[in-house]
């Protein structure tokens, strides 16, 4: 796999953990809803550093629930929500132990073709067609999983030269326009709710 830089405004170590760790990008994508990208893509370094060890999918899917949550919450919290994103953890850990052999890497190891890619991660407890399409572009446009209509997969996330997601992360000026567009499409949806 071509390994690019994922450039977040966060510890160095953590975006090192995210290029080495599969599971670590699988599971920051699990937690980037409901709180800003830096915390969501930081939080599997803090996750690690609590457990003592590299993160591994056979340990979380069979940990105890309780003592997850409880990781999960002491302070700072990984997540605004952490005993649902514990749940939500362990659910996808569950699965890559029962699909893949416990390596998040075999989620997108061999995929034929982009909408299998993408097939695939929307199986994946939690995960939406739009955070599925998310993932799939951040694969692309950061990692090199480029099966063949990865981009047509990933939908409008997948347009080279947009801002729209995680996967345009590369500098703090791209983050700064990824905001933005974040911005734009939550005022059109409130907006669109209010009759606006």
């Amino acid at each position: 796999m071509v390994r690019m830089t994922l450039v977040l405004p966060i510890d160095p170590e953590a975006n090192r953990l995210l290029e080495r760790s599969p599971l670590a990008l699988l599971v920051g994508m699990v937690l980037d809803q409901q709180v800003p990208m830096e915390k969501a893509f930081s939080s599997p370094y803090v996750l690690q550093q609590r457990l003592g060890h590299e993160l591994d999918a056979a340990e979380l899917a069979g940990y105890d629930p309780e003592a997850l949550v409880a990781l999960f919450a002491e302070p700072p919290a990984l997540h605004r929500f952490p005993k649902a994103m514990a749940v939500r953890v362990q659910e996808v850990c569950q699965v890559l132990v029962e699909r893949y052999d416990g390596d998040a890497a075999l989620l997108w190891a061999e995929v034929a073709d982009g909408p299998e890619l993408l097939r695939r991660v929307a199986a994946l407890p939690g995960f939406g067609k739009q955070k599925a399409q998310i993932f799939v572009a951040l694969l692309g446009k950061r990692f090199g999983v480029t099966p063949q209509d990865w981009r047509k997969a990933a939908g409008d996330y997948g347009d080279p030269g947009a801002y729209r997601s995680v996967a345009d992360v590369t500098d703090a000026d791209s983050l700064r326009r990824v905001r933005e567009f974040k911005q734009q499409m939550k005022a059109a949806a409130k907006a669109k709710a209010s009759g606006g």
